[in-house]
């Protein structure tokens, strides 16, 4: 990062589209479809944020935007006029901004395109990368927040309870394929299923996993067709609220009938991985060490780390991905509780989902969301984590 030579005023500089850009819809409270700009000026000890976008949003904009003032590209038209790709007349009416401002240095988060930076170098206006801007803001809860979390997770065991009893009561035909209303149960039957319960508790479901079989030994497996009697099926949802934007996300693994031994070894080593992560889970502790006593559970367990090599046996069984992740209004979002994971901070909300895998029975995973506190964690999640779900 360059070092500014001068006393001009620090400018900061965002760009995105807050319907699917979570940092700027964070910071400025105000969903829209197209792309907007923010541009926060020095103002005293503070800063004052102006937001640029499209003539039509200014007046709920105005009514509803976490910012001090409200203007449209015309507002900062350059000399030679605006472009009339929308794209680019955003970035020539913020490098305008800048620049009737006095600016020479300015910061762009991670996400900055760089036609802005193009756009802000043209009018002579250095730009650096500000990568950790609103990282850590975003990692540690407001009470606000954490209450959309909790009761996205309560709705979201909602739709787990349901499709894991869908496949525990099903019936079994001759060849152990399960049937539900006269028709074979496949994943697309239980997507669907949960796909229309959460619509109708206002989330908006990105695809479910619904993985049984060998298939579900890759963790991301999403599942597809006729599910099977005695099969481990890993029922992974994760919604996102439609108003307040936060999400869910819980695993659980169910199976149909006779449970093999094998499957029970598994989830008894996943669910003792799990409470061994949990225990180390406080303000301070970090992600790695969270991930490194998962990782000791489970060889304490019999069982492996790590993806499987070219020559590896179908009976290798291993955990192949990280503790977990953060969560709000991404279902991904800093930390990771993996190898060089951070120190964890206070309110931050986790997943914490170890799993097992093995190519030729499938997987076992267990997920729950957890709150980071002083001396430990706060479990959101209620739902048992058996695999019986008659």
């Amino acid at each position: 990062m360059s070092i500014p030579s001068d006393s001009s005023p620090r400018a900061r500089l965002a760009a995105g589209i807050p319907s699917v850009h979570s940092s700027i819809y964070w910071r400025i409270g105000f969903s829209v479809g197209d792309q907007v700009v923010l541009v926060e000026l020095p103002k005293g000890n503070g800063s004052e944020a102006t937001l640029i976008l499209r003539d039509i949003e200014m007046g709920r904009a105005r009514q509803y935007a976490r910012v001090d003032q409200v203007a449209c590209p015309a507002d900062f038209a350059p000399a030679g006029g605006l472009s009339g790709d929308r794209e680019t007349a955003n970035a020539q009416a913020a490098a305008e901004c800048l620049r009737r401002a006095g600016v020479t240095h300015a910061y762009g988060d991670r996400t900055l395109p760089l036609i802005f930076v193009d756009y802000a170098r043209q009018a002579g206006i250095v730009v650096d990368c500000e990568p950790d801007r609103w990282v850590n803001e975003r990692r540690q809860k407001t009470p606000e927040e954490i209450a959309h979390l909790r009761e996205a997770q309560r709705v979201t065991e909602g739709a787990i309870q349901l499709a894991c009893q869908l496949i525990a009561r099903a019936s079994a035909r001759a060849d152990g394929v399960l049937m539900h209303d006269g028709a074979p149960l496949t994943s697309e039957r239980v997507r669907a299923a949960v796909d229309h319960w959460l619509l109708d508790q206002g989330y908006v479901n990105p695809m479910s996993i619904i993985a049984g079989g060998p298939g579900a030994s890759d963790c991301h497996f999403y599942g597809y067709g006729e599910l099977r009697t005695s099969q481990p099926v890993i029922v992974d949802i994760f919604p996102r609220n439609r108003a307040s934007k936060y999400n869910g996300d819980c695993t659980r693994t169910v199976v149909h009938g006779d449970i093999p031994a094998e499957v029970v070894r598994m989830h008894a080593a996943v669910r003792a991985a799990k409470a061994a992560a949990e225990k180390v889970i406080k303000v301070g502790a970090t992600g790695e060490a969270v991930h490194r006593a998962t990782m000791a559970s489970m060889i304490a367990s019999g069982y492996a780390f790590g993806l499987p090599k070219a020559d590896s046996p179908t009976s290798y069984c291993a955990m192949t991905h990280g503790t977990g992740h953060g969560i709000g209004i991404d279902v991904h979002e800093p930390p990771l509780l993996d190898i060089k994971g951070p120190a964890l901070l206070a309110g931050e909300a986790l997943t914490v989902e170890p799993g097992l895998y093995r190519q030729d029975l499938g997987g076992v995973r267990i997920e729950d969301m957890v709150i980071v506190t002083q001396d430990g964690c706060e479990n959101l999640n209620n739902l048992p984590d058996g695999l019986n779900w008659k």
